[in-house]
C-alpha cells in the first residue's frame, strides 16, 4: 500500500507533507540536515483563496493570524536618507505574513503526533528496489521505505541523487541576496527602509519580535560565483567586496556583519524540472519548481503538500497514478507562480540608473500599485483544490512512527 514515506527536508513542505499524509494515515519519516529544527528567517506570506484554503483545511488560520506580523512596509531612500519610494505592508505581506521560523514549528508540532524525525542526519544513496526505495543515511543505518519525497529545497539533495546534479535544474537569474541580524543601535523601526545603487540594494529594519534587534538584507548583480556553500567567512567577503565603498549605513551594515554569528547567502535562482517523478521518488516545493525569492514559494509548497498526500490517499497508495495526477493538477499553477522570482533581483536592484528612475516612478502610481496586487492575488489561486475530505485518523502503529524525535550527532 505505498505506507511508509521518507521526506527530506524539514523546513515548511517536510512538515506540511508529513502532516497531510498522517491525517490520510500514511506513516511519514522525515530527515532533516540540520541538528533542530530551525528558527529564525524572512518572514513569508500568503495571498489569494488557494493558499487560505490550504491552511483553513489545516485548522491553522486563526493560529497564523495570531502571530501575523501586520506586514512589511518598503522604503527606498537616497545616500542622504531622503525617501524615493514607499511601498505599503500588503506589497510583500499578502493576506497573511509570519516568520519562517514561526511556521516551521507550526506545522513541526501539528506532523509530531503522526511522524518519525531523524534530525542531523541526510541521505546519501537511494537505491530503488522490487517493493520500495533502499535508502542509505550519513549516520542511521540503512532503511528501505516505499516512497521518498524531496521537501528539501532549490538545492535538493533527493533531487541530486534520484535526477541529476543541480546544474541540469537550476538557473542562476544573476543575482545574489544575504541577510543577517544586528543590535538596532540606530533605532531603525517597523518595516525595511533600503538604499539602491545600480544593481545593488542595501536595506535594514527593525526585529518583528525584538525591536533591539534588526535585519540587513542584501541584494546583488553578479555572474554565478564559485563559492563553498559552508563557509560563511567567504561568502561575508564576497558580500563586502560587492559593496565596497558606497555610502548611506552600508559601511556600518557590512561592519555589523563581520561579527554576525549567522548568515543567510545564496544565489536568486530557479528550479526547472522536466518531471517531478522518477520511479518510487517525487519532488515537492522549490526542489520541483522553486525560485529563491518572490515566487510565491512557501505558498506553493503549503498547495502541493495538500495535493500531493491526497493523491495518494486517493490512489490507495498507488504512486504511478497519484504522481502523475499530482503533476498534472499543479505544474501549471506552479510555473504561474514560480515567474515572479524572475523578476525579483531586477525589482529590488535594477542594473542601471535609468532603471531605478523607473521603477520608483512606476510604482509610485496608485493605480499600477494596486494592479500589481491584483494580480499576485489572482496568480497565487489560480488553481482549482480538490476537497479530498479525509478525515484525521493516526497511522497504523510501527517501530519509531509514535512521535518520537530522534536526533543522530551531526
Amino acid at each position: 500500500m505505498n505506507r511508509n514515506v521518507l521526506i527530506s527536508g524539514a523546513s515548511i513542505a517536510g512538515p506540511a507533507l508529513a502532516y497531510w499524509l498522517g491525517r490520510h494515515g500514511f506513516n511519514p519519516t522525515v530527515v532533516e540536515l540540520a541538528p533542530a529544527l530551525r528558527g529564525g528567517g524572512q518572514a513569508v506570506d500568503f495571498r489569494g483563496a488557494t493558499h487560505l484554503t490550504v491552511l483553513e483545511r489545516m485548522g491553522l488560520l486563526p493560529e497564523l493570524r495570531a502571530m501575523q506580523t501586520g506586514g512589511s512596509p518598503m522604503t527606498f531612500v537616497d545616500e542622504g536618507g531622503r525617501t524615493l519610494l514607499h511601498l505599503p505592508a500588503e506589497f510583500a505581506g499578502g493576506a497573511i505574513e509570519v516568520l519562517r521560523g514561526d511556521l516551521a514549528r507550526l506545522l513541526y508540532e501539528r506532523s509530531l503526533d503522526h511522524t518519525e524525525y531523524l534530525f542531523g542526519d541526510s541521505i546519501t544513496g537511494l537505491t530503488e528496489t522490487p517493493s520500495g526505495v533502499r535508502v542509505d543515511f550519513r549516520h542511521a543505518a540503512s532503511r528501505e521505505f516505499d516512497l521518498v519525497i524531496g521537501a528539501d529545497g532549490l538545492h535538493s539533495n533527493v533531487r541530486r541523487l534520484a535526477f541529476g546534479p543541480e546544474e541540469d535544474y537550476v538557473s542562476h537569474l544573476g543575482y545574489y541576496a544575504a541577510t543577517w541580524q544586528l543590535a538596532n543601535e540606530r533605532g531603525w523601526g517597523r518595516g525595511s527602509v533600503g538604499y539602491n545603487t545600480p544593481g545593488r540594494l542595501a536595506s535594514v529594519g527593525a526585529d518583528r519580535r525584538d525591536p533591539a534587534r534588526a535585519g540587513a538584507f542584501f541584494v546583488f548583480a553578479g555572474p554565478e560565483l564559485s563559492y563553498d556553500r559552508h563557509d560563511p567567512e567567504q561568502q561575508k567577503r564576497l558580500i563586502a567586496d560587492a559593496f565596497s565603498g558606497l555610502g548611506w549605513e552600508v559601511p556600518r551594515l557590512l561592519d555589523s556583519l563581520r561579527r554576525a554569528p549567522e548568515l543567510y547567502f545564496d544565489s536568486i535562482s530557479r528550479a526547472d524540472v522536466d518531471t517531478w517523478s522518477r520511479g518510487r521518488v517525487c519532488l515537492v516545493g522549490d526542489a520541483a519548481c522553486g525560485a529563491t525569492i518572490g515566487g510565491m514559494g512557501t505558498g506553493t509548497a503549503m498547495v502541493a503538500a495538500y495535493v500531493l498526500a491526497g493523491e495518494l490517499a486517493r490512489a490507495g497508495g498507488d504512486h504511478r497514478a497519484a504522481f502523475a495526477r499530482y503533476e498534472d493538477r499543479l505544474r501549471k499553477y506552479a510555473k504561474g507562480c514560480q515567474t515572479g522570482g524572475d523578476r525579483t533581483g531586477k525589482f529590488l536592484a535594477p542594473g542601471t540608473a535609468t532603471g531605478l528612475r523607473f521603477r520608483n516612478g512606476l510604482l509610485s502610481k496608485p493605480v499600477f500599485l494596486n494592479w500589481m496586487l491584483r494580480l499576485g492575488e489572482k496568480v497565487s489561486s489560480d488553481v482549482a483544490l480538490p476537497d479530498y475530505a479525509a478525515e484525521p485518523r493516526r497511522p497504523n502503529p510501527g517501530p519509531g512512527v509514535s512521535g518520537d524525535v530522534v536526533t543522530f550527532p551531526v
